[in-house]
C-alpha cells in the first residue's frame, strides 16, 4: 500500500471530496481539470490520488501515476490561500516518495512556461528539462507549449 511520508495531513482523495477539490482547483488555475478528470483518476487504479488536508479543510491535492518503472506527475496542486509557504515543495517530495513505493525509477511531469513559480520549484528539486510539447496545454488565446522535465529518483 502506499503511504505518505512526511506530510501526516495527507489522505487518499474521495468522490466525497471532488466539490471541495474542485473549488480549489478553479481557484488555483485558468483552465482546470474537469470533475470528470479526477473521477476517471480515482476510479482507475494506475493514478494515485491525494488531498492535502488541516483542521477538515483541503488545501491542496495530488495526482500521479505510476506504471512500468515511471512516474508521471499529472497534477499537484496547492491551493491559493497557502501558496508561497512551502506546501508546494512538501507535496513534490511526496509524490516523489510515492513514486518510489511504486518501484518508479524517473518521475515525469509537464509545466506551463509561463508558470515561472512552478519552473523555479521543479528545477530546485532536480528536475532536469528533457524536451516540449508543442500546442499542449489549453490558453486564453489558442494553445501553450509544455516543458517536459524528468527526474532520476534511483
Amino acid at each position: 500500500m502506499t503511504t505518505p511520508r512526511t506530510l501526516k495531513y495527507l489522505r487518499k482523495m474521495t468522490f466525497d471530496d471532488l466539490p471541495e477539490v474542485m473549488q480549489g482547483e478553479l481557484a488555483s488555475y485558468p483552465h482546470p481539470w474537469t470533475e470528470g478528470n479526477f473521477k476517471d483518476c480515482i476510479s482507475n487504479q494506475i493514478y494515485s490520488c491525494w488531498v492535502f488536508e488541516q483542521e477538515k479543510e483541503i488545501l491542496g491535492h495530488l495526482v500521479i501515476s505510476a506504471v512500468a518503472g515511471e512516474s508521471h506527475i499529472l497534477n499537484l496542486c496547492v491551493y491559493p490561500q497557502i501558496q508561497g509557504q512551502g506546501w508546494g515543495r512538501k507535496l513534490l517530495e511526496e509524490a516523489e516518495h510515492i513514486a518510489k513505493q511504486h518501484r518508479a525509477e524517473t518521475c515525469f511531469l509537464e509545466v506551463r512556461p509561463s508558470n515561472k513559480a512552478g519552473l523555479k520549484l521543479y528545477e530546485s528539486a532536480g528536475y532536469n528539462q528533457i524536451g516540449i510539447r508543442n500546442d499542449y496545454y489549453p490558453a486564453d488565446k489558442g494553445r501553450e507549449d509544455a516543458i517536459v522535465m524528468a527526474k532520476t529518483l534511483f
